[in-house]
């Protein structure tokens, strides 16, 4: 807009500081409180994803945050419009996922009272948030925008609150943006790397467990070189697979499922856990450590305290240069020694992991079971493709048999573990690779709870593949419930629409499978299309309880 005498509209300005910080989509609804700043938008080069509901628009920019390491950038107005918000923010906040969320808010003069659609919404974010707050003067502008980037990105990421009253982005003033500098992150304490190579060293069965935070910040480059340096066997968490790629003979895969799983049984074993970007909320520790254990904790924050998790060693800094660090230190010390270990005695365990993921890959059941859609699944998908999982049943299936070559190519919720968050969290992983497929495997239920923004995908014309595992109820809780008390369950059955129509009604492509043999093509004609396509299997969750009566008590979380 021209500016007023000489001075720029805050709302205005606010889209240039943005602008500074490298934004290029933001995900969202906006409102009346809004209306400044996407008309300030129209002459930006930002483009604007407009949403079908809040909750999707912060998924999106959930996702685009993971996959990018630039904070990803979801608007709302105030009122509904923030609460709607509030389940998306969490999940990128408690995921590790950088976000900087925008609403709107009523002006100044009636803050302090009760009026239409005021709330406090600072504080209703506040458990939920890194950091928030509201702009109450126009010259804060450029230091709140810096400020909510700078945290949400720096280790670990999560999400953070710009509160914009309407008066005050119709205000004009004389300001620029801050220019945005680089934050770099501390090298580790000597002593602690010595005090890790000397635990590692004296060993007799270590074993290093990979999590959310060995995907980030080129910590996965450094995790190989330290498994195969070592010979030690890498575990990854749900949310840390493809940290070692599944074809790397280091690899033995996910730990999170059934309590007596294989490689539960070899964590038993284990006398020393060099724990690599773990968070405790993936998977708590008093499920695979009873006390017997010394770990290693390398982390961009110090360990949290739990009476499972008592570290022997905290290694605090930047993850890739930690590991690089005890690489140079294993260099310096055993030259001509290493590896220390041989992982070809992990070599039957790997094995006999592989051989239980084959195990159903040529079934001709219908309704299909798990392990056959996954094993299909991972055929079709390229190793730099990316799945999103949502949150159900079929988590647990793909975060047992769906295995990786690449960090952050198969996305989960698993720290807020929040249904819904797949189909939109899809559209946003495409829009940050447009090159490469994106599917998300969602279940009946968590399908529908954000199924508006199929047409968000539809109109824009992003081609991203859906697939919805049927079994007309709340499986996941189905299983629980059956394994906690003998079998029984609570009436959790639901009705479904027929999914042929349902994508005829959104103008997209769409095939219900009607057997197992028609996986592989549906996928490959799916991909195929020019905007979002829709694949529904039925699929056979009489296979959860034989997983749990085969490997022990399902355990995970949700």
């Amino acid at each position: 807009m021209t500016p007023k005498g000489g001075k720029l509209k805050a709302s205005d300005l606010f889209v240039k500081c943005l602008e500074a910080e490298g934004v290029t989509h933001i995900f969202g609804v906006p409102g009346e409180e809004n209306a400044d700043v996407m008309i300030s938008l129209l002459d930006s080069k930002i483009e604007f994803v407009l949403c079908r509901h809040e909750q999707a628009a912060a998924f999106m920019a959930d996702v685009y945050g993971r996959l990018t390491g630039k904070a990803g950038v979801c608007l709302g107005t105030l009122g509904p419009g923030a609460t709607n918000l509030v389940t998306g923010v969490a999940d990128a906040n408690m995921d590790r996922a950088p976000l900087v969320c925008i609403i709107g808010q009523a002006s100044t003069d009636r803050l302090h009272k009760e009026s239409h659609q005021n709330m406090d919404s600072i504080a209703m974010y506040r458990p939920i948030t890194k950091w928030g707050t509201s702009i109450i003067k126009a010259g804060n502008i450029p230091e709140v925008v810096r400020k909510a980037f700078k945290v949400a990105e720096a280790e670990k990421p999560g999400a953070c609150l710009i509160e914009l009253p309407e008066d005050v982005a119709e205000e004009h003033l004389d300001a620029a943006p801050m220019t945005v500098t680089k934050t770099r992150r501390a090298a580790a304490d000597h002593k602690a790397i010595a005090q890790a190579v000397e635990l590692i060293a004296g060993a007799k069965n270590p074993i290093i467990l990979a999590g959310n935070g060995a995907v980030r910040k080129r910590a996965a480059t450094q995790l190989r070189r330290l498994a195969r340096k070592t010979g030690i066997g890498v575990v990854n968490t749900f949310m840390g697979k493809g940290a070692l790629a599944m074809s790397d003979r280091h690899c033995l895969f996910t730990m999170g499922l059934q309590g007596r799983d294989h490689i539960n049984m070899a964590m038993d074993k284990a006398d020393l856990v060099i724990a690599v970007g773990y968070d405790l909320v993936e998977y708590s520790p008093s499920f695979w450590n009873h006390g017997d254990k010394k770990i290693v904790h390398i982390d961009f924050e110090p360990a949290e305290i739990d009476e499972d998790y008592h570290v022997t060693v905290d290694v605090v800094s930047d993850v890739a240069d930690a590991l690089w660090q005890i690489n140079e230190e294993m260099n310096n010390r055993y030259e001509g020694k290493l590896p220390l270990f041989d992982i070809g005695d992990r070599a039957k365990l790997r094995q006999t992991i592989l051989d239980d993921f084959a195990t159903e890959k040529d079934d001709r059941s219908f309704p299909v079971k798990p392990q056959r859609v996954l094993w299909d699944v991972r055929k079709v998908m390229g190793p730099s493709d990316i799945l999103l999982s949502d949150v159900g049943a079929h988590k647990m299936w793909i975060a047992r048999y769906y295995q990786c070559e690449d960090p952050n190519t198969c996305l989960i919720s698993n720290g807020f573990c929040t249904m819904g968050f797949a189909l939109p969290g899809a559209i946003g992983a495409k829009i940050a690779h447009p090159d490469r497929n994106v599917l998300a495997i969602c279940g009946d239920a968590g399908f529908l709870m954000n199924v508006q923004d199929l047409e968000t995908a539809a109109r824009l014309k992003i081609p991203v593949t859906i697939m919805v595992w049927c079994d007309n109820e709340y499986g996941l809780i189905k299983w629980k419930q059956q394994n906690a008390f003998d079998g029984r369950h609570s009436d959790l059955a639901f009705n479904n629409p027929d999914f042929d129509y349902l994508a005829k009604a959104f103008g997209i492509w769409g095939r219900t499978l009607d057997g197992p043999d028609q996986i592989e093509d549906a996928l490959q004609e799916a991909f195929r299309q020019d905007g979002p396509a829709l694949i529904a299997v039925p699929v056979d969750y009489g296979e959860n309880v034989k997983l749990s009566q085969r490997l022990g008590n399902l355990i995970a979380p949700i």
